[in-house]
């Protein structure tokens, strides 16, 4: 492989959100707020700093309403700067203008690498960036960037991780470093993944966060994974079948991750954004 670019970006959105009931029974969960924009308008933000150019989103069966989001609307965009919205309409100028946005509906709903898997015809010998919108990560400089530099250096599998305690590890895929290296890198070779361990099970402090970097055949992976954690087809489960034969890593964040997939993460998130924008 001697590409060199990552030109695209998956945005797995197809999720229920269940835990956001009643207001995802109309809306989808990406679409939810965290201070003064949608959690999937911070990932594309994210994709476009990172100078992707193809958006593929993960959507389920009646979320139009994704797609309605990132449509053309100049007289919203009008309406925006009317009402001091200008930085949010210039968002939506250079989404439309930089951005090439594509919609796969995922038909059942069986796990992050089941959702990857679902973009594979769209992504044919093409290394690409995988953003879970739930997972807001702060930081001036996004983590991505950090990421796709490092892959132009070395190309491989990389996954975004922050430090856990033992108490939340049922809670992540948490990597095992490769030997010991001594370097002050956030960069570190592993040698093993595991999803969701039982408390006291987990071979590092590190769990895997929503970014991540990969090469295409990830999906040769996928395509014999069985389902694991949650009886579901795990992202990670197949990132560690490819660890023998492709080089993998983790990355250690700077800035500062926000679960958004709760309601008490979101409002966290939002209660940050707030701070940062007086």
């Amino acid at each position: 492989m001697d590409k060199k670019e990552i030109r695209f970006a998956v945005l797995p959105s197809a999720g229920f959100g269940t835990r956001f009931l009643p207001f995802t029974k109309v809306v989808p969960k990406v679409l939810a707020l965290a201070y003064d924009r949608p959690l999937i308008h911070f990932a594309v933000l994210e994709a476009l700093a990172a100078k992707i150019e193809n958006i593929i989103i993960v959507i389920s069966e009646g979320q139009e309403s994704i797609k309605q989001y990132f449509d053309s609307d100049p007289q919203t965009e009008k309406n925006m700067r009317d009402k001091g919205l200008g930085i949010i309409a210039e968002e939506f100028k250079s989404f439309r203008e930089k951005l090439n946005f594509v919609y796969v509906t995922q038909e059942a709903q069986l796990g992050l690498g089941h959702a990857v898997l679902s973009c594979e015809q769209l992504l044919v010998d093409e290394p690409f960036a995988v953003i879970l919108p739930d997972d807001l990560l702060i930081n001036p400089q996004p983590e991505l960037i950090r990421m796709i530099n490092a892959w132009r250096q070395h190309q491989g599998n990389y996954v975004a991780v922050e430090q856990i305690s033992s108490e939340d590890a049922p809670n992540y895929g948490v990597v095992e470093i490769a030997t010991k290296q001594h370097n002050e890198s956030r960069f570190k070779a592993i040698k093993g993944m595991v999803e969701k361990p039982v408390i006291g099970a987990a071979p590092s402090n590190l769990g895997v966060i929503g970014r991540y970097v990969l090469m295409p055949n990830i999906f040769d992976a996928i395509k014999v994974t069985e389902p694991g954690a949650v009886k579901e087809i795990q992202l990670t489960d197949a990132i560690n079948a490819c660890i023998e034969n492709v080089a993998t890593y983790a990355y250690l964040i700077e800035g500062v991750r926000h679960d958004c997939g709760t309601p008490h993460g979101l409002l966290r998130a939002s209660i940050e954004l707030s701070s940062q924008s007086k």
